[in-house]
């Protein structure tokens, strides 16, 4: 027989798995017969689209592609700096044992590092190495039993917990698009290199829609017709409405931007201008801090209790902060000594993470990249300095068990070239998202079997404390109470008890009392 229950249904969010997969491109690229020959690489970079992304059973797919810029040294007397633009995508199949098609996905795939090596003069080898950083959620509606009706002998052990409950999950796309203009006194030949950066993120919540907004950095390297190298950069504002029923101001919102498609072309209607346009994925978790009471163990000292109960992993004390760090060193770089710093390309990265209590510890880098020219442009070259730091925020809700997902992006970067000595001040934004796991034990259904008779329903047993016991182990082993342990023993109910301590246990085997 079922025993009637009181039960509180919520939405939470559990990681089911995160992983980290790395991903190697490699193709063979022509150069175009409009392009003279080239003799060696300068620099690359390449900007990562992805297309799909997807849960099947037992695996996970990623595809996209990645938007490559070459720029390399002619071989040419006339033509000194060429580029070359291509694409190459990839379609990635990623074992997952516990992945299954209901699952939700959170895919982070960024470039680790690009190689060009010349094959001859009109063929080049690409090698990329992405990193794809993949985590599969499960949204699980749970019935959790919090109080039991009309029974009085059933001993329980209740707990209220605070959780992040999922309240909704939606997404819309969003395009970024702008004609940039350069200056009017260059014709622009072809673009030789393009990056760009999501920044300055944020969100409104009313009526039922969060409004998601954010700046998408533009850079751009070209070259002129008469083989000039100059470059431009412009913020271009990005925005889309997600609808999200029942969502309110106090909850706490995560908004992923996933880049899908880029493009980027000399704008064919209007001189002295680069037509961008950028498709973004918008993909919004929504959650609240909601406070409930479980059951966690329950027994009847009188009845035969069955129940189904079952182990689950969620998420508690849901927080996102940002933290702006900044750089500010000198540092000396023989090469640039006479030369022209033309460009600059900085990429952050986080070689450690550590969480301690109240504290989290970033050790990284920061790649920097600088391009230089010979004061009447006539070469250009390239070189990689990495700028290591250590920074440290403090936030009195962490703990050694908390985790943490940072994002970094650059906001500001000005360098100072002083022969050859370069002032360097860089501002970097921590994008922290921290969260705590909790195991908890969730009763679903209560039943009630045979009772249990005898004609002398009460006994007494002398007990000595074994280690690992607590008044509640012992009270449910011999059909017991904690109130009535406590008071022949004299005891304090919260007390500790020590191992070795004699006490004297009543045994219920028999009496009812409803």
């Amino acid at each position: 027989m079922k025993i009637e229950t009181e039960k509180k249904n919520i939405c939470v969010n559990r990681l089911v798995s995160q992983k980290k997969e790395r991903i190697i491109l490699e193709e063979d690229v022509i150069i175009p017969d409009i392009k003279p020959d080239i003799l060696k690489p300068i620099s690359s970079n390449g900007n990562v689209c992805i297309s799909k992304q997807e849960v099947l059973e037992g695996k996970i797919r990623l595809e996209g592609n990645v938007e490559i810029y070459i720029m390399y040294l002619a071989d040419s007397e006339r033509d000194n700096i060429r580029g070359i633009n291509t694409s190459i995508s990839f379609k990635e199949l990623i074992d997952c044992q516990v992945a299954t098609s209901k699952m939700k996905i959170d895919a982070k795939v960024v470039m680790k590092s690009i190689e060009c090596k010349v094959l001859n003069g009109r063929k080049v080898s690409i090698k990329v190495e992405l990193e794809a950083d993949t985590k599969l959620y499960y949204n699980d509606v749970l019935n959790i039993v919090s109080d039991t009706r009309d029974i009085k002998d059933i001993q329980t052990i209740k707990n209220k917990i605070k959780l992040n409950s999922v309240v909704g999950s939606n997404n819309t796309k969003a395009y970024a698009k702008e004609t940039i203009k350069i200056n009017s006194e260059d014709n622009l030949a072809e673009i030789l290199r393009a990056d760009f950066s999501i920044i300055n993120k944020d969100i409104k919540i009313s009526y039922n829609k969060i409004l998601a907004k954010a700046d998408i950095n533009v850079k751009m390297i070209y070259l002129t017709e008469d083989n000039r190298i100059r470059s431009v950069e412009e913020k271009i504002p990005v925005m889309g409405f997600i609808e999200m029923m029942n969502i309110s101001e106090e909850d706490i919102c995560e908004v992923r931007y996933l880049t899908k498609n880029i493009l980027i072309k000399p704008n064919s209607e209007e001189e002295h201008s680069v037509y961008v346009e950028i498709e973004l994925e918008l993909i919004c978790d929504a959650f609240k801090e909601e406070e409930i009471e479980l059951i966690e163990d329950l027994y009847s000292p009188t009845r035969n209790l069955k129940y189904d109960s079952r182990d689950i992993v969620t998420i508690i004390d849901k927080s996102t902060r940002n933290e702006i760090y900044e750089i500010n060193e000198r540092i000396s770089i023989k090469e640039l000594e006479g030369e022209r710093l033309t460009d600059i390309r900085v990429t952050p990265m986080i070689n450690n993470v550590t969480v301690s209590r109240g504290k989290i510890i970033y050790d990284g880098e920061v790649k920097a990249d600088f391009m230089m020219t010979s004061n009447n442009q006539s070469t250009v070259e390239s070189i990689t300095k990495m700028i290591p730091y250590i920074y440290s925020v403090e936030n009195d809700d962490i703990t050694e068990e908390s985790r943490v997902d940072t994002s970094i992006d650059v906001i500001m970067q000005d360098f100072v070239l002083d022969d050859s000595e370069v002032t360097i001040n860089i501002r970097l934004n921590f994008e922290i998202n921290k969260y705590n796991q909790l195991n908890m034990n969730i009763i679903e259904e209560i039943e009630e079997g045979e009772d249990r008779t005898n004609m002398n329903p009460y006994s007494m047993t002398i007990y000595f404390v074994k280690p690992g016991d607590t008044l509640w182990k012992i009270a449910k082993r011999h059909r017991s109470t904690i109130d009535d342990i406590v008071r022949l023993n004299k005891i304090e109910k919260n007390s500790e008890i020590d191992v070795g301590m004699q006490l004297f246990i009543p045994k219920y085997v028999g009496a009812r009392n409803n």
